[in-house]
């Protein structure tokens, strides 16, 4: 994966955001319109869930499954 200054980019050239807040509202669509859950998103994606849950805790923000999305804490 290469890293830019606001932007991953995989191998596919799919740009997944940087940025905590830019991640949280792309992580969230991508959820509710493309995944049935944070593991099926980070699979697909090349991502580690670990990694993707810590950096959206950090801005306060924790994986709901059953709502299948990240919610406030």
């Amino acid at each position: 994966m290469l890293e830019m200054s606001n932007v991953l980019i995989r191998k596919e050239t799919i740009m997944i955001p940087k940025d905590p807040v830019m991640l949280l509202s792309y992580v969230n669509t991508q959820l509710r319109d493309n995944y049935s859950s944070l593991a099926d998103f980070a699979a697909s994606n090349g991502l580690n869930e670990t990694e993707l849950t810590e950096k959206l805790a950090a801005i306060g923000y924790i994986y709901d499954a059953a709502q299948n999305r990240f919610v406030a804490k």
